[in-house]
């Protein structure tokens, strides 16, 4: 599972974002999502080394579709990215199998950090 990294995010301007931060730093994304259900489907499609995911969307949630992602592949690495004061939400999502969270609005090196932390 060497294949580059899925963003999920229902915000453009917030994929875009991540995308430029891990490309500038050397990582190769290999799809996008709008929301958790097209992230699921990219997954099985693209079998990236890592799923940055939102947890707020419509149609799947995050927390949702990392739960599905899990049952398909129990490895899989998955960050998820949320907006201050959603702790309880992150709790979840770590307890769903995210491996870290970035707080929303993030610092390029703390998308850096998570993302070395989890798949080196």
């Amino acid at each position: 599972m060497a294949n580059g990294i899925l963003i999920v995010d229902d915000a453009a301007f917030m994929r875009m974002m991540i995308r430029d931060v891990l490309s500038k730093n050397g990582y190769t994304i290999v799809g996008e999502a709008e929301n958790g259900q097209k992230a699921i489907e990219k997954f099985k499609e693209l079998d990236p080394e890592l799923v940055i995911m939102d947890i707020t969307m419509p149609e799947v949630d995050g927390i949702q579709a990392v739960k599905e992602i899990k049952k398909i592949a129990p490895d899989a690495k998955i960050v998820m990215c949320s907006a201050m004061g959603q702790q309880a939400m992150v709790i979840e999502a770590i307890q769903a199998g995210a491996r870290d969270f970035i707080v929303k609005p993030f610092q390029a090196d703390r998308v850096i950090e998570a993302v070395k932390k989890v798949i080196g």
